[in-house]
This record gives C-alpha cells, structure tokens and sequence, in this order.
C-alpha cells in the first residue's frame, strides 16, 4: 500500500470561517497545555507525562465543542516531538506555540465516512460541508485516510486530503542515466553540460518585498491598515513560493519523463542556508524542494533517484577521463 496527497482549495462560509478559529485555537492551546504540563511533571519527578485532550475536557469545556480527533493527532504530534528529544537532543525540545507567528493547521482522520468529497464538496466533522475547488479526479480504488486543514497568512483555505491505494508500480530497466549537481546560480548543472535558466523569483521580487514590509514595519500594531498592509505583504511572499513551486514541478516532470535513474549529490542544505555568503541564493533555488518533487515522481514511474556522498569529490572528477581537478574546490571557478 502507498499513500498520496492532493491538495484543494477550500471556501468556508463566514459561520465556517468562525468554527476553523476556533478549531486551530484549540488545537493551539491543547498542545501547549499538555506540553507546559510535560515540563512541570517531569521537572517536579525525573518521569515522562503521558496525559491526553480528554484529561482537559472536564475543565475546558469549550474543547467539546470541535472535533476530538483534530486535538487527538495534536497529542500525537506533540508526543512524537517530545520523544524524538529524549532519543536524539540535536533534534531540539518542542517549542510552544505561537499565536500570530505559527501556521493556523489542524488534521483529522476519516473514520465511517466523517470526512468525504462529495459534489465539489467537503466533508468535515463538527463543520459540515465546505465547497470545495476539485482540480482533478480521484481514482476510485483510493481511500481517504486523512485532511489537514490549514489557512495561509493571506487568508487562503486549503484542504490536503491523504488518499492510501494499492501500489502495483514495476520497475523500470535503467537505460538512460542523468547526473545533476547543485548550482546556486541556476538551481543544477547536468551531466549533459546543460543548466536551466533559473528565473530567481525571490531576487526578482526582493525591492517591492523590502518596500511593502518598510511600511509595514511603520503602521501602528492593532491597526486595521497594519492588518490590511500585512496580507499584502503574505501575497507577495506566497506568490514568490508559488511561482518557484510551479518552476520545480515542471522542472522535475521533464526529468522525470526523460530519465531512468538520476543521481544527485546528498547535501545538507539546512546548513548552507545558514551561510552569510550564499544563504539567500540556497533558499531561493529550492533545491531541496526539487529533490522531493523529482524523489517521487521517479518513484511512481518504477525509476530511481541515487544519492551521492557529499564526501565524493563528485565536482572535481571529470566523467570521461576521470581526472580529478581539485581545483574546483573554489566556489568561484564553478558554473
């Protein structure tokens, strides 16, 4: 079995819009609730905590009032968080969350058909049926699982539905072969000796983003034009991933259809999107993003993507020859 998501766009009515707040707050302050609970306990004995949403319900009522399930998969993400610290502490202790600054979500699962698409339409508990933007059919033979509901700081709904089907994928023969290395400049070089012409949209956007958010910075907080001047800035942003998002996935889909096995070099780029020299260049390619994309498209065509040690002196062996240039350890001598 394999599992696949789909994401729509949802319009909530005003009363829905209303019942989503409240859901996302409570959600909120469950996990908070029961992590401050985890830190007192264990501070006080040495022992881990396990308490649960329904513990919470006899003296918060209004927690009755939205679905159990969406606080039940907010204990799990919590306990998940809380246990992968105590096996690893590089991974880092749950932080609380915020109200403004942390993404409006929540999940529930699909249990005798609570949740359902049914004529453009979804079904939610405790909220009923939102319409529902269906940009493509679902095949029959899968089975809705889950939806995680979430809202973008611009004030968009959307639903990402987990569908779980048969997986009757075959293994494609490797024939044709692409290697790609990681540019900043261009997002990759192949081994073809060709490079896409990356649009770089965040660079392209960056002067109306430092001017919006300049005015935003001087608006007075709580204001309705602070509010109003804030979405504009979410819409620049969002439209900034999505035209970065839209690049990848075609990018990847060509690769995808063209190759059977690609191989890539495995590199950490959370650590060089942390580096003052080229940080803002790393996060603007999206190569990371790229590599999930091409990652699962290979896969559902039976193909395969192989990553490369980031130790192998992959950029300075030339791949005719084999002469190895180390030269080329320089960043300023690459393409």
């Amino acid at each position: 079995m394999a599992n696949k998501a789909y994401k729509f766009r949802i319009y909530p009515n005003s009363e829905q819009k209303v019942l989503f707040a409240k859901t996302f707050g409570c959600v909120r302050f469950i996990y908070n609730r029961m992590l401050s609970d985890k830190i007192k306990y264990y501070e006080e004995t040495k022992q881990k905590l396990n308490n649960t949403p329904a513990q919470y319900k006899s003296e918060f009522e209004w927690l009755k009032e939205v679905d159990s399930l969406a606080l039940a998969n907010a204990q799990m993400n919590l306990q998940k968080a809380y246990n992968n610290f105590f096996r690893s502490p590089k991974v880092g202790f749950p932080k609380f969350k915020s109200k403004h600054r942390n993404r409006r979500s929540y999940t529930t699962n699909n249990q005798k058909g609570s949740v359902a698409i049914e004529n453009c339409c979804i079904k939610l508990p405790k909220i009923g049926f939102v319409k529902l933007k269906q940009h493509r059919n679902i095949p029959s033979d899968y089975r809705l699982k889950s939806v995680t509901i979430n809202q973008t700081p611009s004030g968009k709904y959307y639903a990402s539905v987990l569908f779980e089907y048969e997986n009757q994928v075959q293994e494609t023969e490797l024939h044709s072969f692409l290697g790609l290395d990681f540019s900043m400049r261009e997002l990759y070089k192949d081994s073809n000796g060709n490079e896409p012409k990356y649009p770089r949209y965040y660079r392209s956007a960056e002067k109306k983003l430092k001017r919006e958010q300049g005015k935003l910075s001087k608006m007075q907080k709580g204001s309705k034009n602070r509010d109003k001047q804030r979405i504009k800035v979410a819409k620049l942003h969002e439209k900034v991933a999505n035209q970065r998002r839209d690049f990848l996935h075609k990018r990847s889909r060509q690769i995808a259809n063209a190759y059977d096995c690609v191989c890539i070099e495995n590199l950490d780029m959370k650590v060089m999107s942390q580096c003052l020299n080229f940080g803002k260049s790393v996060a603007d390619n999206g190569w990371g993003m790229f590599i999930i994309f091409l990652q699962y498209k290979l896969e559902e065509s039976g193909k395969k993507l192989v990553k490369v040690d980031k130790y192998f002196a992959s950029s300075q062996i030339c791949n005719v020859c084999g002469y190895k240039n180390t030269a080329t350890k320089n960043l300023n001598v690459r393409a």
